[in-house]
């Protein structure tokens, strides 16, 4: 599917989100990045725009991105040529449940929009934690289901649920791919189930902020230093 739609999913993204995801993973970037140097993994890179937010930070040395689909790889690999950015940043072909590096190699670890689409959410976020070292951070930006009776919590859903499906088929011509998104969004967490999740994964979190009226959540964990 991610294949299929990898030519417009920078043009969706920016549509959904009001231009609005570039400022989120900034955001994300100097939170997992702030007071620690050192190589940076981004999981699920897509098409490479938190790889690049993260190789723009002045402590990183350098930037793995890894992604399950190469057509995605495809389009960041472009990105980083315009950008002159292809020594700062690698891509990785690979599997975010099974991460193809060693214990406590990276100083951070980010997660754009990416975790709905695990199938093992705990395992992958394990990963992520076994992956950087002590003191080192995972930062996870996503789209969350929103909670309570507020008004906005009743309405977004339905909104979310009838309108991508057009704009998927408009700007992308993948109603199928665009009608997966809301639902994966419904049958997702809140923030504070995946914080939980992420504290199960042996990370202590250290920083929650909300975009979008709290449809849009950036997390931050820490890594303990010492084994509790």
């Amino acid at each position: 599917m991610f294949g299929r739609i990898s030519a417009r999913y920078d043009l969706l993204n920016t549509v959904m989100s009001g231009g609005r995801h570039h400022a989120w993973r900034r955001t994300a970037s100097r939170l997992a990045t702030d007071g620690l140097e050192g190589a940076a993994l981004d999981v699920a890179a897509g098409t490479g725009d938190f790889a690049i937010s993260l190789a723009l930070r002045p402590s990183v040395s350098h930037v793995v991105g890894l992604d399950s689909t190469d057509a995605m790889l495809d389009r960041a690999w472009s990105k980083l040529r315009r950008g002159g950015l292809t020594r700062s940043v690698s891509l990785v072909l690979g599997d975010a449940h099974h991460l193809p590096f060693p214990d406590d190699h990276f100083a951070a670890a980010t997660v754009g929009f990416g975790i709905r689409n695990f199938a093992d959410v705990g395992r992958a976020l394990r990963e992520m934690a076994r992956v950087v070292r002590p003191g080192g951070r995972v930062a996870a930006l996503e789209i969350v289901r929103l909670t309570g009776r507020s008004p906005l919590s009743l309405v977004f859903p339905v909104y979310f649920r009838r309108v991508t499906p057009l704009l998927g088929t408009a700007l992308a011509g993948d109603r199928a791919a665009y009608t997966y998104l809301p639902e994966s969004v419904e049958k997702f967490h809140s923030a504070e189930e995946v914080g939980a999740m992420m504290e199960e994964a042996g990370l202590k979190i250290i920083d929650v902020r909300k975009r979008a009226l709290g449809s849009v959540a950036i997390l931050v964990g820490e890594r303990p230093r010492t084994r509790q």
